[in-house]
């Protein structure tokens, strides 16, 4: 994969993706000195993710003259009250030098819709799939703030195909070996079995690369 430099670009992110892009700062893909995250799960509460995120973006601009913005756009941020604003119109207003990376949620940063729905034959017969990356599991009471053992009931076990975690880091497996019991816990709590699915991060790694070179080739001011 050919590789270029993320020196000049300050990173905002999503705190579900922390252990990814650290992951990739340890490895030397992503030379960032700035890192500006954002608290994991906002998706559930729009205004605190849209107040966070133009913060964060703030706070990233006085680092690096560029900025690349690791959200995702359809799923992460979604207004009842103003439909028409959406997470492209957000990152529009933050002037010509902020780009986001291009995709549905982080799910979708790791594997995209094709190679979801090929791992879901694989392991689930084709049924429909939870899909959920290490910081769903991590930083679990962060993502379903407020959820309930009710509303646990709603959502989850109409995935027949359980929950799959798209790991990129190997964290789930040292999870369940070091906290068995939170583990089980938590399929208990979602009503379906959970399983790693071990992928690369070489779709990251594109996304992250894509806007970088448009960000790099762009006007600085």
């Amino acid at each position: 994969m050919t590789s270029i430099s993320f020196e000049d670009i300050a990173i905002v992110s999503c705190g579900t993706l922390s252990m990814e892009l650290n992951h990739l700062r340890q490895e030397g893909f992503l030379d960032t000195k700035h890192l500006f995250l954002t608290t994991p799960g906002l998706h559930e509460d729009i205004r605190e993710l849209e107040r966070q995120l133009v913060d964060r973006i703030q706070k990233a601009k006085k680092k690096a003259d560029k900025v690349l913005v690791v959200y995702g756009g359809k799923f992460c941020y979604v207004n009842a009250d103003e439909p028409t604003r959406t997470m492209r119109t957000i990152i529009a207003e933050q002037g010509s030098n902020v780009a986001r990376i291009e995709a549905t949620h982080c799910m979708d940063m790791i594997a995209s819709q094709e190679e979801r729905d090929r791992i879901a034959q694989e392991v689930a017969g084709g049924e429909k799939v939870w899909w959920m990356t290490p910081g769903w599991v991590r930083f679990r009471h962060n993502v379903f703030k407020g959820w309930d053992k009710g509303l646990a009931n709603e959502n989850f076990p109409r995935h027949t195909g359980g929950a799959v975690v798209l790991d990129g880091i190997g964290y789930l497996d040292q999870y369940m070996s070091e906290h068995p019991e939170e583990f089980l816990e938590y399929c208990d709590w979602m009503g379906i079995p959970m399983q790693a699915y071990s992928v690369t991060l070489d779709r990251f790694k594109s996304l992250l690369l894509e806007q970088a070179r448009i960000l790099l080739s762009g006007p600085s001011y």
